[in-house]
């Protein structure tokens, strides 16, 4: 299995841990993924509120690149995921975007560059039997809720990636680990990320609601598959603190680390010494699975 890969920004930043989760776990199971020469900023998160033509632009010329590749493209960035996947709706449903896109990028592009996440290549290409056969570290008695967030299921004309209400793609993947899925009503609420350098606040009191969810589900830790909700969830714990008087103290971990774990590979090729809140309940629950 071979894709044109997309990092994003994120991916060389703020969430180095996705990226090297994402690239350990695809070595571990033999899928290539080829990264696209050249790609630039897809315009995420913010492009389309001041222009939505510029942002269309944006993520459409890193999807010409994927297309002379002659590969669908790969994203594990769900903000990357959601405005590639919103440039390839507005293209084909719009002949004046079409038309725009042309004109600012001087090359004709006509949406049909599948747009993949990376998790849907894991269970719709890779497949939950297969992965299951090469889990070595089944991580059972950990509790995870998974966290979708708004990008990977809204707007879902767009993203068509699950139910937008009750995804169930990420509890899927965490069931094949050996983990249990914790049900809880947060899954698709919004973080506030959008708000997490203007109005701060905002994004710290939205984030602790997700969290105090998932922890009444008794969940040991929140799963993602968005640097953006991982910011959020995981950095601004210590700031919740500070507001709130709480301590909460809950790992907040991607779903690729999640896997890679399972898959016996070390935290340390995994990024789990980038995160801000101690990932020390699910490093023992892997642990006491080997031992």
């Amino acid at each position: 299995m071979k894709y044109a890969y997309y990092p994003g920004c994120s991916a060389h930043s703020t969430a180095r841990d996705m990226h090297e989760s994402c690239m350990a776990v695809s070595e571990a199971l033999g899928i290539e993924l080829s990264e696209i020469k050249g790609w630039t900023c897809c315009g995420a998160s913010a492009a389309h509120q001041t222009d939505r033509k510029l942002a269309a632009s944006l993520a459409s010329a890193n999807l010409l690149k994927a297309r002379q590749m002659g590969m669908d493209m790969v994203v594990n960035c769900a903000a990357c995921y959601n405005r590639s996947k919103a440039a390839n709706h507005e293209v084909v449903h719009s002949d004046e975007m079409k038309r725009a896109i042309a004109e600012i990028l001087g090359e004709p592009y006509d949406g049909s560059v599948p747009v993949r996440h990376f998790v849907e290549v894991l269970l719709k290409d890779f497949g939950p039997a297969k992965l299951r056969k090469k889990i070595v570290v089944p991580l059972t008695g950990l509790k995870v809720a998974a966290y979708y967030g708004c990008y990977l299921v809204r707007p879902p004309e767009a993203t068509g990636f699950d139910d937008p209400e009750n995804p169930t793609v990420l509890e899927s993947l965490i069931d094949v680990t050996g983990a249990e899925s914790v049900e809880w009503s947060g899954k698709v609420d919004c973080c506030g990320g959008m708000q997490n350098l203007t109005r701060t606040e905002i994004t710290i009191k939205r984030s602790a609601a997700v969290i105090e969810m998932a922890q009444a589900a008794g969940a040991d830790c929140i799963v993602v598959a968005c640097p953006m909700c991982q910011i959020s969830l995981d950095v601004r714990q210590a700031d919740m603190e500070k507001l709130l008087g709480r301590k909460y103290d809950i790992p907040v971990i991607y779903i690729t680390q999640l896997i890679g774990l399972a898959l016996g590979l070390a935290p340390e090729k995994l990024g789990f010494s980038k995160l801000m809140v101690d990932p020390a309940a699910v490093l023992r629950t892997a642990k006491a699975a080997v031992s």
